[in-house]
């Protein structure tokens, strides 16, 4: 199948509908708000590009999810824009398109672009499928990754169906892997590894207090109070770490000690920030 840059198309839409409507002085503001109805209009007007088919219908015709990948990993390895029309192709697939989709993941050599519109595309499906693989996706990541972030935002939108098998990596995850499932799982106290694993982490991660502290406040569980009250009285505290540590102190219904930041260049910044 031809691959048919639709976003240059309907480019060249907009283009030929500005200038006849070039007398009507629509500002950028109104073209903007008009965008939605008028790319509708493009998807539903008979194309002499397309032989005189509307775009709407272009990949209406193709049932098989692999076809529909293959299309997409051409449109990304050839540099053209993948059709939001092809994704919602696959999309309306449904459960049949899937494990096609999570075999896609697992395909290590596969565009990185093409793996997170899978996950975005599977997340959009409500699909439990991937669920061990974005787990373990977590186990031995690095700090920065998209695709594992992008995951975990999948991992939080599947509940608690996910819980168990979270709780069940957490003792073979590296640190930044332990963080980013406790980040999930501090919303769900009554699962008391929960709380355990989130104070060993917070004890072994100074550098990391301020997003782990916010994550035992959302916990709720009190016995933390005494932990984060002594870090909070700590000389050669940080005034942003502290920010965070007060919160979680309030949270659990704690009164944070008061502290003189005069001295640290982050509240000076912050002042001169909030100061007219």
């Amino acid at each position: 199948m031809e691959l048919i840059d639709f976003d240059g198309r309907f480019a060249g839409f907009l283009r030929a509908w500005l200038e006849e409507h070039q007398d009507e002085a629509h500002d950028l503001a109104e073209v903007e708000d008009m965008m939605p109805t008028l790319y509708e209009e493009f998807l539903d007007t008979p194309a002499p590009w397309l032989s005189g088919e509307a775009p709407r219908g272009y990949f209406e015709g193709e049932s098989s999810p692999g076809r529909l990948i293959r299309q997409m990993l051409d449109y990304l390895r050839h540099g053209v824009t993948v059709p939001e029309l092809l994704l919602a192709r696959l999309h309306a697939l449904g459960a049949a398109a899937e494990a096609p989709l999570v075999d896609l993941l697992r395909e290590g050599d596969a565009p990185e672009e093409a793996r997170m519109l899978a996950v975005r595309l599977l997340l959009e499906l409500g699909s439990l499928l991937p669920l061990p693989l974005y787990v373990s996706w977590q186990v031995d990541r690095a700090e920065r990754d998209a695709l594992a972030d992008f995951a975990l935002e999948s991992l939080e939108e599947m509940g608690e169906e996910a819980v168990p098998a979270m709780l069940e990596a957490l003792e073979e995850a590296n640190e930044p892997g332990r963080e980013a499932l406790l980040g999930i799982l501090s919303h769900y106290p009554r699962y008391p590894q929960v709380y355990s694993a989130l104070v060993r982490l917070f004890d072994a991660c100074p550098g990391r207090q301020a997003v782990l502290a916010a994550y035992l406040g959302r916990l709720g569980d009190e016995r933390a109070l005494p932990l984060l009250l002594e870090r909070a009285r700590e000389e050669g505290l940080r005034y942003l770490d502290y920010i965070e540590l007060r919160s979680a102190i309030e949270a659990l219904r704690g009164d944070a000690p008061e502290r003189d930041f005069g001295e640290d260049p982050e509240y000076e910044a912050l002042r001169g920030l909030t100061e007219p």
